[in-house]
């Protein structure tokens, strides 16, 4: 007997949907570099995805945190540090802050090379 699987999850779509969320919080929140979203957040995010938002979420942000930046000093990594916190609900992400001015001074994302990933 052999299984098959109906659902094979995406992690580099869900990669880039979380570095554009994080780009789109920035724009509107320009002060901040540490960033806080609640589960249920990402859950939406991924359109309820439940795996994607809880189990594979350190997976797909193994890929996000390889998002980088133009900056003056080479290309920089956009996030420096992220935590799950799954008892209170919560996605913690510290942003690198050259990278993040970069960014908020319109420096473009680079995405990460989804053919050398393990």
């Amino acid at each position: 007997m052999s299984l098959h699987y109906a659902h094979k999850p995406n992690y580099f779509l869900y990669a880039q949907l979380v570095v554009r969320h994080i780009q789109n919080y920035i724009q509107k929140n320009p002060e901040t570099s540490q960033l806080a979203f609640d589960l249920n957040e990402i859950h939406a995010l991924f359109q309820d995805d439940f795996a994607s938002s809880s189990i594979n979420l350190d997976g797909i942000m193994n890929i996000a945190d390889e998002y980088k930046v133009e900056t003056l000093s080479g290309d920089q990594k956009l996030i420096q540090r992220y935590d799950i916190d799954v008892k209170n609900a919560k996605l913690l992400i510290d942003c690198n802050p050259e990278a993040l001015q970069s960014l908020k001074d319109g420096k473009p994302l680079i995405e990460p090379d989804a053919t050398i990933q393990e």
